[in-house]
């Protein structure tokens, strides 16, 4: 709030009647204590002596009056006793016999017979460490023992179809037997000659014929046909 003339001649009236810093910030309202102080300050109005003085001290506190001691009782002295004769000394008696052990306690159980009533420690937490990429790593504990092998299999030969159960299959090719393939590959009835082989050849007498046909004399020989387009007639 700003201060206009009629705050600062209320501010002057009521610095002079005596009232106190937070009084006059009540009275005028919307400022502070500290303001009232400042603007005091700049119109020169006349300081106030601190209600602290330095040179006072703090009365200190009266120390509480020493108690008097309780009065003592007077205690009589003692009289002096009449002397006592001396007791007649006891028979010395012979030891006694030494009396019998007393059987041992029995042994404490062990501490681990008295873990059943014991409570069970709280399970602690797995901590599972993530590499990169999302791979969990596995700690010492979560390491699997080694799966054992499976034992060896009997292989069993598997049983030949009816359609080539007495013709050659590509298991009973050897160096003696004709291979000259009879059908094609992936008919059921695919098979091979399985005749005794033209020595010096891979096929039989028959299929040798058909695999190896003598040339014509070169006189004989067709001459090729022409090529499409115009291209060179052989001559």
């Amino acid at each position: 709030m700003s201060w206009t003339d009629e705050r600062i001649d209320q501010l002057k009236g009521m610095w002079e009647r005596g009232l106190t810093a937070s009084q006059i910030a009540d009275e005028l309202g919307g400022v502070s204590r500290n303001a009232v102080i400042g603007k005091a300050h700049r119109l020169g109005l006349q300081s106030r002596p601190s209600p602290v003085k330095a040179n006072e001290t703090p009365k200190k506190a009266a120390a509480p009056a020493p108690r008097k001691p309780a009065p003592t009782p007077e205690v009589e002295a003692p009289r002096a006793a009449a002397p006592v004769p001396p007791a007649p000394a006891a028979p010395v008696r012979a030891p006694a016999a030494a009396a019998p052990a007393a059987p041992a306690a029995p042994a404490p159980a062990p501490a681990a017979a008295a873990g059943d009533d014991a409570p069970t420690p709280a399970p602690q937490p797995r901590i599972i460490s993530v590499g990169p990429g999302g791979f969990l790593r596995q700690g010492p504990g979560d390491q699997q023992a080694p799966i054992p092998p499976a034992p060896p299999r009997r292989l069993v030969p598997a049983k030949p179809s009816a359609e080539i159960a007495d013709k050659t299959s590509l298991l009973d090719l050897t160096e003696r037997i004709c291979k000259w393939p009879m059908g094609h590959p992936g008919e059921a009835d695919f098979h091979f000659c399985g005749e005794t082989v033209n020595p010096g050849f891979p096929y039989c007498v028959e299929h040798c014929g058909r695999a190896y046909q003598a040339q014509l004399p070169r006189g004989t020989r067709r001459p090729p046909p022409p090529l499409p387009f115009g291209g060179p007639r052989v001559r």
